[in-house]
């Protein structure tokens, strides 16, 4: 079961010259796996949608090892950001007790796959 919190104050940093808002960067108590990320930026995003300027947030890249990523966050999205934030980590938690997605192939076809690309690769050297 993964489960993360936050472990810091956030941080503000200025972005630079001519784009809009701050850096803001919160510290979780652990990196947390890519799923949990996924989980957590689709979450987050649902919970912003429809909210004062959202369109120019990058959420793509919101957990960058053990930290929330924020570009571009102003004075009149950080009120509403805190309970966003609040709820995509809930949601993320919980994400991560589902069992994982069924995959599209068995393993051996995916390895037989990356073999082939191995051998490409080592005919170009």
């Amino acid at each position: 079961m993964e489960q993360h919190r936050i472990a810091g104050d956030p941080q503000g940093e200025p972005l630079t010259a001519g784009a809009a808002g701050a850096r803001i960067r919160i510290a979780l108590d652990s990196p947390p796996s890519p799923r949990w990320s996924q989980a957590f930026s689709a979450r987050l995003t649902r919970a912003l949608l429809g909210g004062p300027s959202v369109a120019h947030l990058s959420l793509d890249r919101a957990v960058q090892g053990a930290d929330i990523v924020l570009d571009g966050i102003e004075n009149r999205q950080a009120e509403r950001l805190g309970d966003a934030l609040r709820v995509a980590i809930a949601a993320a938690n919980d994400a991560a007790d589902d069992p994982p997605p069924a995959g599209n192939m068995k393993q051996s076809d995916a390895d037989a796959i990356a073999l082939v690309v191995g051998s490409s690769l080592a005919q170009s050297r």
